[in-house]
Parts: C-alpha cells; sequence; structure tokens
C-alpha cells in the first residue's frame, strides 16, 4: 500500500494534521506522521519530535532555553531530512506532505529536497505565491498556495488542504506503483547545459550522444538551469556532463540576474563524473529589462535581446577572470576532463559582424583557460570555428562519449 509521510508542527497545526490524515487514509494510502514541532510530543505522531531532534545531531535544549527560534528550525530541518530518508530506504515513503507558514516551510522545505528527484514532495504553504526558490532548491518540490493562514480549518482551508491530500494520495499511487515494476536497462544519463544562443550546438551534441546510446537532459542556463544539474552531479546519477554553457558564471561574476552561485562547475569534477567543458555564451551578463541594469553599467555595450532580458558583453578584464575560474574548477576535477575552445565565438552573436563580437575579450578568455590549464592533465582544444558552427556540438559529444567509455562508466 502506497505510503504518505505526514511532515509538520503538530504542536500548531495538530487540527489540520489530523484532518490531513483522515483525508489520505480515506483514499486508501497508508500515513506517517512526522513531528517537527518545536521539541513537544503529540500522541498522534509516528515519528515525535524528540526523536527528529535527535536526528540532527544538535542539542536543542539550550536553543529551546535561549529562545533561540531560528536555530531550532534549522535543527529540525535537518533533523526532518535524515527521517524522510530513512523512510524512504524502509519502503515506508512514497509521498511527502507537508502544510504550513514561514516556519513550518523553512522545516519542511530541506527534508523534501533530501529527497531524490522523482519522490513525490508537496508543500501547501502561505509563502507558495512569492520567492519560492529556498523552498524549492534544487528539488522537484510541488508548491501550492495555501491561499488562506494555515489556522484552523474553514470552507476555503478544507477546499485547498483537501485538495492537496488526493493530490499527495495520487502521486504516492502512482510512485509506488512505479518503484515496484522490474528495473529496467536505461541509457545512462548525460547533463547538458544550454542557452537560446548556444542552442545549435547543444541539439547537434545531443542528437550525437542519443545516437551513441545516451540519454540527454538539457539544462537551460538560467540559473536555476545550473543548480539543477550541479544537483544531479552531485547525486551521483549523471554519467557524464556537457557543460558547453557556463554563462551563469558570467552573472556570478559581474552580478547578473541568472547566478547559479558560486559553486557552479564544480560539481562533477568533485564527484569524478566524466565532463567536456567548454565556454559558451560567457560574451554576455544577463538583466533584466533596460531599466532594470544598475546605474554602474551605464557606459557598457548591450543588446536588448526581448523586453525583459538585456545582454551586457563582457569586457576583456572579466573574460580573463572568467577564464581563471573555468580553469581553476576544472583542473580541480578528480575525474576525466577536457575543454573545448570555439575560437571563432562563443555565442551566437559573438561572431564576426555580429554586435557581441570582440576579438580581444575572447582571447583574455581563451587565454585564460589555456594558462590556467598549462601542466595539468586536462586537455585544451582549440575549435576553429564559433560555438554553433556544425561539427562543434558533434566533437563534443564524441570528446565526452570517450572519456565516459575509458572510465568504463
Amino acid at each position: 500500500m502506497a505510503t504518505v509521510v505526514l511532515l509538520g508542527t503538530l504542536d500548531t497545526k495538530g487540527e489540520e494534521y489530523s484532518w490531513l490524515r483522515a483525508q489520505l487514509e480515506a483514499a486508501g494510502c497508508e500515513v506517517v506522521t512526522v513531528d517537527v514541532g518545536s521539541f513537544t510530543e503529540d500522541a498522534a505522531a509516528d515519528v515525535p519530535s524528540s526523536e527528529v531532534a535527535s536526528r540532527s545531531g544538535v542539542d536543542v535544549g539550550p536553543l529551546l532555553a535561549a529562545r533561540d527560534r531560528g536555530a531550532v528550525m534549522d535543527a529540525m530541518g535537518k533533523g526532518a531530512a535524515a527521517v524522510v530518508r530513512d523512510l524512504l530506504e524502509q519502503g515506508r515513503l512514497h509521498a511527502v506532505l507537508a502544510v504550513g507558514g514561514s516556519g513550518g516551510s523553512s522545516i519542511a522545505a530541506p527534508a523534501m529536497q533530501a529527497l531524490p528527484v522523482g519522490v513525490p514532495k508537496l508543500l501547501v504553504s502561505t509563502m507558495a505565491s512569492g520567492d519560492v526558490a529556498p523552498y524549492v532548491g534544487q528539488s522537484d518540490v510541488t508548491l501550492m498556495y495555501s491561499v488562506v493562514d494555515i489556522s484552523g480549518l474553514n470552507s476555503i482551508s478544507r477546499a485547498v488542504l483537501g485538495n492537496a491530500a488526493a493530490a499527495a494520495a495520487g502521486m504516492a499511487v502512482a510512485y509506488e506503483r512505479r518503484t515496484a515494476e522490474p528495473a529496467t536497462d536505461d541509457a545512462p544519463l548525460v547533463g547538458a547545459s544550454m542557452f537560446g544562443l548556444t542552442t545549435p550546438a547543444v541539439d547537434e551534441a545531443r542528437a550525437r550522444l542519443t545516437e551513441l546510446g545516451y540519454e540527454v537532459l538539457v539544462f537551460h542556463a538560467t540559473g536555476a538551469g545550473g543548480r539543477a544539474l550541479e544537483g544531479l552531479a552531485d547525486a551521483g546519477l549523471l554519467a557524464g556532463v556537457l557543460d558547453l554553457t557556463t554563462t551563469e558564471l558570467a552573472d556570478d561574476l559581474v552580478g547578473g540576474v541568472l547566478t547559479a552561485g558560486p559553486h557552479r562547475l564544480e560539481a562533477a569534477g568533485r564527484r569524478g563524473i566524466p565532463q567536456v567543458v567548454s565556454v559558451g555564451a560567457l560574451d554576455m551578463v544577463n538583466f533584466g529589462g533596460r531599466e532594470t541594469v544598475p546605474a554602474e553599467f551605464a557606459d557598457r555595450q548591450f543588446l536588448v535581446h526581448n523586453p525583459t532580458v538585456t545582454l551586457m558583453r563582457t569586457t576583456a578584464e572579466e573574460s580573463a577572470e572568467l577564464g581563471r575560474r573555468v580553469a581553476a574548477k576544472v583542473g580541480a576535477a578528480t575525474g576525466p576532463a577536457e575543454v573545448l575552445l570555439p575560437v571563432g565565438g562563443v555565442s551566437g552573436i559573438d561572431v564576426p559582424g555580429g554586435p557581441f563580437a570582440d576579438p580581444d575579450a575572447d582571447e583574455a578568455l581563451f587565454g585564460a583557460v589555456r594558462e590556467g590549464l598549462a601542466g595539468t592533465d586536462v586537455p585544451v582544444t582549440d575549435w576553429d570555428g564559433a560555438i554553433n558552427d556544425p561539427g562543434f556540438g558533434r566533437l563534443a559529444a564524441e570528446r565526452l562519449h570517450a572519456l565516459i567509455t575509458a572510465e568504463g562508466n
């Protein structure tokens, strides 16, 4: 029977969770209730808050005495993550459902993010209509806006929570059925990074990798996409990474809106996953509409891509620093890696006659990569053409395949 894990603060949301449990049981699911309240015991909890707290490895008692609410919530989130991982391994979790405000959501989110992609995760939150990045992270958390506060049951909350219970039950049943099916010999997974201005190269590479027997997962390099790629690599789910589009590094360096954070381009290397890396779209930093570009960049070169996206050309100095960062990250890899440099242009607009054509900036980028990897085991190959020219994507795909097969992966 499919099992739904109810994760919540039973000290403040006991009525709501009792109602949800009844709805889930009526839908034919078993229910495991995990209490992540502030170290309170609840007779309805299958996993009491004391056990959750102990799993965090933190002595919550002094934090409660000091009324350090933030630290308590952080500890309970870590403990909840450990509990749900154990329940999954025991076959006692086929979906997880949580409801709450900002506090409850901040505890439930880390626990959900600790579960693998594909495990159903549904969070009903008062925070779901704002910036949801902290709650979703790099995982496949499903968010539902509560409309009203999670404070007692009423006609609106019953409708919303009833939908949530039905959704969680349906997902749990489907997941339980899927995991019970015999394992199949799936094609090895390759993660690839793409941007609108590197699409032809990645499409060509994807087609070739598919011919070679891989399933290619393409991630749009918009910050969230890069974080998702890093997350899957870090989880050990990828046989190889084709990181042709490292543009998010430029946003991280200069202050654009599509940064994936300072640890982009590190997970594959850290996990020893074979990777082929290029410098796609490092000629640009991304902002919103033209009016959103910070005043400090007023004298820079821009291209209004569309009403909500403005591109700013990276300078030679910025390009050199980006080259150093690429080299440092790839050079630290514990597995096989190769860098391909399209010396004729790094994006669809960085070509002769294109709006971002800048040979000096490109050479600063290429030179820094070559210098940074000189003397390492990472080969750097120049491609005599632009990144989107026919042949580059195929070459990248075949180089990655060679690295994977040489590793016996």
